[in-house]
């Protein structure tokens, strides 16, 4: 694959039911023609929604987009639990639906909103002693697995037809939504298993902006629709030129006017960008390195090349 090299920048892809994020990372390369493309979380087979590619250098990206907070609206199953969490698992169990509200199913989601601790599901890519979990879940293994600090930050009822509850969900990253499903339907105690899951957001990037994945067959197809790389990621901004530029892009600390002065975290991640807004690095700060209301931004990250 070659011939497109050039193209960098991410891609927000409205991936379809029935496909792995990787046979969606693969469709992409092919549609691109060329190999440098990578995604930045993944969605379940049978998940819909919000997908974002990075191509090219954008693959560099990766690990900031994929922790972004995400936005989910789906459906859960009341009545059943399975092995997975999902209706994609085997059932383990099923009970009698009781005849509950709105305000029943909002207290039971209430009660897994803020910090939590979240135990992830058997059936997951979680690593436990080097191996996946849904490997030694095949083997019909059940194992102790710690629980994991998350952030709910909306657990929103829709609508009620019952067995199935609709709801909105805004986390942070790596919370399992099929968890959530199977713990209110634990605390309703008539069990629940997540039916349908469609991601609509992740950080300021929205399903509305998404391109189908069957309308991506071609690089002009890619090309039109790509993102650049200085509107992908979601920090704090910082511009340089003349001398300060070429220092980052030769890898050396620039000192420059404090961004965020009320901010409590004294070293963080910044965007350094050209005057023409280009992207030029990625870089991390301390606001106590220049002394008061300054800042030292040494580059982590360069995108372009010393000239």
């Amino acid at each position: 694959m070659s011939g497109t090299e050039e193209m960098e920048g991410i891609l927000l892809v409205d991936k379809p039911a029935g496909m792995t994020s990787h046979d969606v990372v693969d469709a992409v390369r092919r549609a691109a023609k060329m190999r440098r493309v990578g995604h930045t979380g993944t969605l379940d087979p049978a998940a819909t929604g919000l997908l974002i590619m990075c191509i090219g250098k954008a693959t560099r990206l990766a690990e900031f987009l994929t922790g972004m907070d995400k936005v989910y609206e789906g459906a859960m199953r009341l009545g059943i639990v399975t092995d997975s969490y999902d209706l994609d698992g085997e059932i383990t169990e099923t009970h009698p639906v009781p005849a509950i509200g709105r305000a029943e199913i909002e207290e039971a989601m209430e009660a897994f909103t803020g910090q939590i601790n979240q135990m992830p599901p058997m059936v997951s890519a979680v690593k436990i002693g080097g191996e996946r979990l849904y490997k030694r879940a095949r083997n019909g293994e059940i194992i102790e697995r710690p629980a994991r600090p998350i952030c709910i930050h909306e657990f929103a009822f829709l609508n009620l037809a019952t067995p199935d509850v609709q709801f909105r969900v805004r986390c942070s990253s790596g919370t399992y939504v099929r968890s959530l499903c199977h713990d209110v339907g634990q605390r309703l105690g008539c069990g629940a298993a997540l039916a349908s899951l469609r991601r609509t957001r992740i950080g300021r990037h929205r399903i509305e902006d998404a391109v189908p994945l069957e309308h991506v067959k071609t690089p002009e197809d890619i090309r039109i629709k790509l993102v650049p790389m200085e509107a992908a990621l979601d920090l704090p901004r910082v511009c340089v030129d003349g001398e300060d530029r070429h220092r980052i892009v030769t890898g050396n600390m620039v000192i420059v006017p404090d961004l965020c002065h009320n901010e409590d975290d004294r070293v963080g991640w910044v965007q350094i960008v050209g005057p023409q807004g280009e992207l030029v690095a990625l870089g991390q700060v301390d606001r106590g390195f220049a002394g008061e209301g300054s800042v030292g931004i040494q580059p982590k990250r360069v995108f372009v090349e010393n000239k």
